[in-house]
């Protein structure tokens, strides 16, 4: 029987941008109050608008926080073998040094971890090589092989990125994040600006990658096309509050808070010629978000109590939560 323990545990988080002298009059409520958990060995995706808070979860998640962002509230908990760590009791240094070894991550635009004026060999003697703890020689080795458990030619080693197709620079940043064997990799937008034909061979070694590793993957995009083949549960987020959570095939079967049943139903289909309607509305600004229930503004089904209650995120059926009035009646 697989274990299914949580290697995540996230509780009650609030991260804000604090602007000016960190006051609490200029905040941007980008992560409200999300609790959630990340099980072993599974694919957990994010989804949402763009400005609805996935990225800066993400961050939250893995400890990455700087000015202007600020942990106003709530925890983070990795349980790594026998191990339980709280993140945000941990110092600074403690935590850094958690990144690249625990938790890893494939960034959003693979120029933002391989330096444009050195060989690609440099990235990894930068990330992985002091933590092996092995001669130059065994580590590049072990590199070497790694990458041809990806599919990857040892001959990117003495390349320059630029000499790269963008592809393959995000298909090295993937290897780049799993050399160490993190128990947790977060991808973060990691098919953005790729063509659908090097989106499906990235998404490919994504899961190659998990399963050669054995990592549980905390994954973000806004295209739930991605998460259909890929996720298996989905927590989908907005204005900065997790709404809905399932595992995946339930929730593209039978999503159940209006925002999710919009974003399911904007799924382009084979033979389907009916045209999309839009959601009404935009995203509220989350330095001033409206008061009850964020979604109430563009809500099909919004009742008074929406306006002024926030609705808690309970259990549905199993493995499933929404946050919705009218979902419970």
């Amino acid at each position: 029987m697989s274990d299914t323990s949580p290697i995540v545990r996230a509780q009650g988080l609030r991260a804000y941008y604090r602007l000016g002298a960190a006051s609490a009059d200029h905040e941007v409520r980008a992560v409200d109050d999300i609790g959630m958990e990340i099980r072993r060995g599974e694919i957990y995706g994010i989804a949402g608008e763009s400005s609805s808070g996935k990225s800066t979860l993400i961050r939250t998640i893995a400890g990455a926080l700087a000015p202007p962002l600020y942990l106003l509230g709530g925890s983070v908990t990795y349980h790594f073998g026998d191990t339980d760590i709280d993140v945000y009791r941990l110092p600074a240094k403690q935590r850094r040094a958690l990144r690249w070894t625990c938790v890893s991550y494939v960034m959003q635009g693979s120029m933002n971890v391989l330096n444009p004026v050195r060989r690609v060999r440099q990235s990894f003697i930068d990330f992985a090589f002091a933590g092996s703890g092995k001669p130059m020689r065994d580590f590049f080795a072990e590199v070497t092989a790694h990458l041809q458990t990806l599919r990857l030619p040892a001959s990117v080693l003495d390349a320059y990125p630029n000499e790269l197709s963008g592809g393959m620079r995000q298909r090295v940043a993937i290897a780049l994040a799993t050399i160490t064997h993190p128990p947790l990799l977060i991808a973060d937008e990691p098919t953005t600006a790729l063509d659908v034909v090097v989106q499906k061979e990235v998404l490919g070694m994504l899961q190659q990658a998990k399963e050669a590793v054995g990592a549980s993957v905390l994954l973000v995009t806004h295209d739930m096309g991605v998460h259909a083949h890929l996720a298996d549960r989905i927590g989908i987020v907005y204005a900065g509050r997790l709404v809905e959570e399932a595992p995946a095939a339930v929730l593209f079967e039978t999503p159940r808070h209006p925002y999710t049943i919009h974003l399911v139903g904007s799924l382009p289909r084979i033979g389907d010629t009916e045209r999309k309607p839009a959601l009404a509305g935009s995203p509220p600004s989350l330095a001033d978000p409206p008061p009850g229930c964020r979604f109430h503004p563009r809500c099909p089904w919004v009742m008074p109590r929406c306006r002024t209650e926030v609705p808690e995120l309970l259990p549905l059926g199993p493995d499933q939560r929404v946050a919705c009035h009218a979902v419970h009646g």
